[in-house]
């Protein structure tokens, strides 16, 4: 249901929910008057590699809040009080952040950008039973890790299994008569070696690592900046494919030599659309490059979309690649406090949580009972000049990962 439009007293009664607490948040405390209200804990990078990541996430968050409160901050009179932290891409600042947050009594933590931290986290939640709801922390791992973990955007599979729905479109002439997509080939995955990198070797094992597909990978250490090395293997393995797995501020160093070494020119090259300020970082290797997308900004129409985009618009700012994360996270959180009201338990949290559908950005969300994957449509994007543009919306069944038993 859309929103009504909001005030700018309304405005400014979402702007002060997000701005951090100074006083020691409770779980469910009352406020002057005894107003109720419900303390959430943003931990997400807003320094660090995934700096940009992080300020995307809370952006959209404060959009989503503000969309899902009709700009008033509560849900059913109960505040939604939301203080904010930077993990750095720190996992032990961001367990450190977590507990802290759990000692004085805060029930939801939303956020991460970071693998490393969000798989630290979902470990913390469960032993203090906190709601924790990821951010744009890519990870299969986190994915049935808990009862009280759930996530607010795509996962890994997601994005393979997207590759492997275009490139079937692609090898078949536009439809999937045999479903080989991407089989009885090489496929080398090109990735950092961290959490995020290894997380990606392992979902292009499973998904396109059948039928005779060989899967290898090169991952190169995050802090290297010569990355000649690195696409030297690449193209000496002689893949059919590469899966390009990158995040941080060397990736137009990477395409540059990827592009430079022949690679772009020796295989079908795969990667997923990052955000805004990626866009020139391709260079000329933009058009050698099939792009997936988890969001193309400013590529779908619907209420929640230009609700967005009004709030952003007034803001000055520009929706990005993990604005539908924060947004996600928010319409989650909304939920969570209509179904269990400020004096319900976690436990009547993760229950109203659990087969939860919702509009998003992108368009329907699904929370899966079973594990807490979140289904949703995934994209193909391609240049249209200077921005990208959706040429094709995968169904969010038809990219579904697989189903994992929690715990």
């Amino acid at each position: 249901m859309r929103r009504p439009a909001i005030t700018s007293l309304a405005a400014a009664a979402v702007a002060a929910a997000l701005a951090t607490s100074c006083s020691s948040p409770g779980a469910t405390a009352s406020g002057d008057g005894g107003a109720k209200e419900v303390e959430v804990a943003l931990i997400t990078s807003t320094s660090g590699p995934l700096a940009s990541y992080g300020e995307q996430y809370l952006q959209g968050f404060e959009a989503g809040l503000d969309h899902a409160t009709g700009g008033t901050g509560r849900i059913d009179g109960v505040e939604i009080k939301v203080s904010r932290y930077d993990d750095g891409g720190d996992p032990a600042k961001g367990v450190s952040l977590a507990k802290k947050s759990a000692g004085q009594g805060v029930r939801i933590i939303a956020g991460t950008a970071a693998s490393g931290v969000a798989t630290q986290i979902a470990p913390v939640a469960a032993q203090n039973k906190i709601l924790y709801i990821s951010g744009p922390a890519a990870t299969d791992a986190l994915t049935g890790a808990n009862k009280y973990t759930f996530r607010s955007g795509r996962q890994t599979f997601q994005d393979v299994a997207t590759a492997q729905q275009i490139l079937m479109k692609q090898e078949n002439g536009g439809d999937d008569k045999d479903g080989k997509g991407g089989k009885g080939k090489k496929v080398v995955v090109l990735a950092q070696d961290n959490a995020f990198g290894q997380a990606n070797v392992a979902a292009v094992e499973s998904v396109l690592g059948t039928g005779g597909t060989t899967v290898d990978s090169v991952l190169a250490p995050p802090s290297a900046t010569d990355l000649t090395p690195t696409a030297t293997k690449v193209k000496a393995a002689k893949p059919d494919m590469v899966f390009v797995a990158w995040a941080g501020d060397t990736a137009q160093s990477m395409w540059t030599t990827l592009d430079q070494q022949g690679v772009l020119d020796a295989a079908t090259v795969v990667t997923g659309l990052d955000s805004r300020a990626s866009y020139p970082v391709f260079g000329k290797a933009r058009d050698k490059v099939t792009l997936l997308a988890h969001y193309v900004p400013g590529a779908i129409d619907n209420p929640e979309a230009k609700a967005v985009e009004e709030y952003f618009g007034k803001k000055g700012w520009k929706t990005d690649l993990f604005t539908p994360d924060g947004f996600n996270a928010a319409q989650m959180v909304a939920q969570a406090v209509r179904e269990a009201g400020a004096d319900g338990d976690t436990d009547a949290m993760v229950e109203a949580l659990e087969g939860h559908t919702f509009a998003g950005i992108k368009g329907e969300n699904t929370v899966r009972a079973s594990d807490h994957a979140l289904l949703q449509p995934m994209f193909q994007a391609e240049f249209d000049g200077d921005a990208p543009k959706v040429v094709l919306t995968v169904d969010a069944q038809g990219v579904a990962p697989t189903e994992k038993k929690i715990g």
